[in-house]
């Protein structure tokens, strides 16, 4: 029986991971410029947390998430990031101890959807959730912090700014009215789950990818027009500071996203160019004010957001190489062996990334094997070399071959591992 990946669920080897890598240290490094700092959350949570919080009638809670039954508990595998961020946010009393929060995560989520470019059944996101501040300035800053992460800090061009917004718990219901007797009339017309979900979350029609929902979605009345002072007063915030900040957006009445806690601002950035197909949101988030008093915490206002890291990874330019060894160490006898173990711990002590080969074997073949993993250095230990107490140094892109002493060989290969000029032949510094 041959086993292979589950289906949706991929490996990432060693040449690929260089790439994730290289987009979650800038991540990391970005996002704690703004001063986020990370969060770990279990992957699994209880059932009730997503079923309560994204929303009953989301695709996401129906028919997505893989959940079970286990020693009397109702369990789910992470489908999202937020909601196991918000319960750690009440159940550890984060309120109590500072007035604004800043957390960012990294990790696996899991849906059960039919796989896609970019989209799997076990995908990642990077995420960031901001508690604590209810002004349009933290919209805003959030906003262009995500632009300039995908411009300047992974090189991806060609992204729209898309901005809505839900209004507060008043707004919504008279929006949730305005679309019950929009899309009544022409019920038969909908696609089976917009039919259903009518009468139970109508905004989640104008999120459909069916083709009838989005026709029948053309002429449906703008959540703009529901606002109230309030929440109209907080989105022109939002779009003014945008403005400060030179972030171009459109205005987009149509977007709800797929999530049921979202308030006020919803933000999603998608890109014009690439080979996503017709998924081409890379960025999703928005204001969730009502979901800490929802899990039991005070009235903390939220908002955040999320990023697919494969999707991203197929926008992003260039290669990222995978970190090769600088040094090689080439013991050519069973007597040499302990001794270069003792030189690659006394070199990685120092810093270095080596690999030391214990196979054994002709010098020619480690020579090929120094030199396919693109070492800088490959140094030979032989038993005429230890019985002179030195180590023979070839350094392979230049050709050029030397010796150092052994009792000096852990400080001087560091040095020169790190180099970038060669030193003379036949001279050891």
């Amino acid at each position: 029986m041959e086993l292979r990946a589950v289906k949706g669920m991929n490996d990432i080897l060693p040449d690929e991971a260089a790439r994730w890598q290289r987009l979650e240290q800038a991540f990391r490094e970005h996002v704690a410029r703004y001063g986020y700092d990370e969060v770990r959350t279990p992957i699994l949570e209880h059932t009730a947390l997503f079923s309560r919080q994204i929303g009953e009638t989301t695709d996401v809670v129906e028919k997505e998430m893989y959940s079970f039954a286990r020693h009397g508990d109702e369990l789910t595998v992470r489908p999202e990031g937020t909601a196991g961020a918000a319960r750690a946010y009440v159940e550890h009393k984060t309120h109590t101890k500072e007035p604004v929060s800043r957390w960012y995560y990294l990790g696996p989520m899991f849906r059960g959807e039919r796989p896609a470019k970019g989209r799997y059944r076990q995908f990642y996101q990077a995420g960031c959730e901001l508690y604590g501040d209810a002004g349009p300035l933290a919209d805003a800053e959030m906003i262009e912090m995500i632009l300039s992460l995908l411009s300047t800090g992974l090189g991806i061009g060609n992204i729209e700014v898309r901005l809505n917004s839900l209004g507060a718990s008043g707004t919504r219901a008279r929006y949730r009215d305005a679309l019950v007797a929009y899309f009544t009339p022409m019920k038969d017309k909908l696609s089976e789950d917009s039919q259903r979900r009518l009468e139970k979350n109508p905004l989640r029609i104008l999120d459909s990818k069916d083709p009838r929902d989005r026709e029948a979605s053309k002429g449906a009345p703008s959540i703009l027009e529901l606002l109230d002072e309030a929440d109209a007063a907080h989105f022109a915030g939002v779009r003014r500071h945008l403005d400060a900040l030179d972030v171009r957006y459109v205005v987009d009445p149509t977007l709800v996203r797929g999530l049921d806690y979202y308030t006020r601002t919803l933000f999603e950035f998608v890109t014009t160019t690439g080979d996503l197909g017709a998924q081409s949101t890379v960025v999703g988030g928005g204001r969730y004010d009502n979901m800490v008093e929802g899990l039991g915490g005070p009235s903390v206002p939220a908002i955040g957001f999320a990023m697919g890291i494969e999707r991203l990874l197929t926008l992003m330019p260039g290669e990222a190489s995978r970190e090769r060894p600088a040094i090689y160490v080439a013991p050519l006898s069973d007597a040499c062996t302990s001794r270069a173990l003792v030189l690659g711990r006394d070199l990685r002590a120092r810093g270095v990334r080596v690999e030391v080969d214990g196979r054994g074997g002709r010098l020619k073949a480690m020579l090929r094997r120094a030199d396919s993993l693109g070492a800088k250095l490959c140094v030979i230990l032989g038993d005429g070399e230890l019985e002179r107490g030195i180590v023979s140094v070839k350094e392979l892109a230049a050709h050029k071959q030397d010796e150092v002493p052994l009792a000096d060989a852990a400080d001087v290969l560091a040095a020169r591992a790190r180099a970038e000029v060669s030193p003379p032949p036949g001279e050891a510094r």
